[in-house]
């Protein structure tokens, strides 16, 4: 538990006082937001507004998983190490599609091959970290396992839904605060559930508890290096995380769920995630068989936007939305703890 109060409040601390630096630097550079012209008008104010502002959230991740880790230890574990690892290598392929939007000066950066390409190889070291190091089950799991084992196509599997949640994440990072606000939620409750998994190891497969203290550390890492910047990018946002961020915060998710055996628990839990991700998944596939479209524009958050709502009451009630499926993923899971792992006693 301490180690999870450090790296939480140093994090944070970290995140608040690093994150203004980070606006100065990319200010003088030059490094400002290019807003899409087939977007909502009311964006183009945005234009210039300082972006990668995810690089802030994770070096203060890193920073506070690495000193918590340190003081309290386990400093070497491999799921924490694969976390944190997946947080900053998302991030990274992000950063590069950030760095040429900014130097082309031009909405689109890396192409969607060379993205999903970088994404593959992140996912890739992931599956084989946690399956050969980290001993994670190749088990689909809800809580408990499904019985479908993935067995050599558990690659496969991590490449999906690590990229799949990196690009949620990115697709819902469309207004001041939103992403940020809904993952701290989110990132709040695999902390709490990596932590009862560390706590109750009699009740849960050897695979999950075995890294589960140091897997709460990292979500605990991320939860305040998030809320340290949300401070600075709530609206009207100073700053915004870019690819930068979003895709390192999703891919980070995704491998929380995995190493904890709670994959599908994370569409509860990223309830906002996914709806919004529909909202696209309909739009496209709507327009493409009957030439119609559902949503005045997709993703969901412009649709309202577009409808006459105010960004900041959409952002507020989507965060309501958002927190009551979090707080949803976590009764399921504990009542599921108390269902059909014999309770607290």
């Amino acid at each position: 538990m301490r180690a999870i109060l450090l790296a939480s409040s140093l994090s944070l601390t970290l995140s608040l006082i690093g994150t203004p630096l980070v606006i100065r630097f990319f200010r003088h550079r030059g490094y400002g937001q290019l807003i899409r012209h087939d977007g909502p008008q009311s964006h183009m104010t945005k234009r210039g507004t300082p972006t990668m502002g995810g690089t802030a959230i994770i070096a203060a991740a890193l920073i506070g998983y690495g000193v918590a880790t340190l003081v309290f230890g386990p400093a070497l574990s491999p799921g924490g190490l694969l976390a944190m690892g997946v947080f900053a290598g998302m991030g990274a392929v992000g950063f590069v599609d950030d760095y040429i939007k900014l130097k082309r000066r031009r909405s689109l950066g890396l192409t969607k091959t060379a993205k999903f390409g970088g994404q593959a190889i992140i996912a890739g070291l992931f599956a084989y970290g946690a399956q050969y190091v980290a001993e994670t089950s190749t088990v689909l799991s809800w809580i408990g396992t499904t019985g479908l084992d993935f067995g050599a196509f558990f690659p496969v599997f991590c490449f999906l839904i690590l990229s799949g949640y990196s690009n949620a994440v990115n697709l819902t990072d469309g207004l001041d605060g939103l992403a940020a606000g809904t993952s701290a939620f989110v990132f709040g409750a695999y902390t709490m559930i990596a932590f009862w998994i560390f706590r109750h190891p009699e009740q849960y497969a050897v695979e999950a508890w075995l890294h589960a203290d140091a897997v709460a550390i990292a979500a605990a890492s991320a939860a305040g290096g998030v809320l340290g910047f949300l401070w600075w990018n709530a609206p009207p946002a100073r700053i915004f995380m870019g690819d930068t961020g979003s895709l390192a915060i999703g891919g980070m998710l995704a491998a929380l769920a995995v190493l904890t055996e709670t994959e599908l628990l994370l569409v509860l839990l990223g309830g906002l995630f996914v709806i919004i991700t529909l909202s696209v998944i309909l739009q496209v596939a709507s327009f493409r068989l009957f030439g119609t479209r559902i949503f005045k524009m997709a993703p969901l958050q412009h649709h309202f936007e577009l409808s006459g709502w105010q960004e900041t009451t959409i952002i507020v009630r989507f965060w309501i939305i958002g927190g009551l499926a979090t707080a949803l993923g976590l009764g399921v899971f504990y009542a599921d703890f108390l269902t059909f792992r014999g309770g607290i006693g």
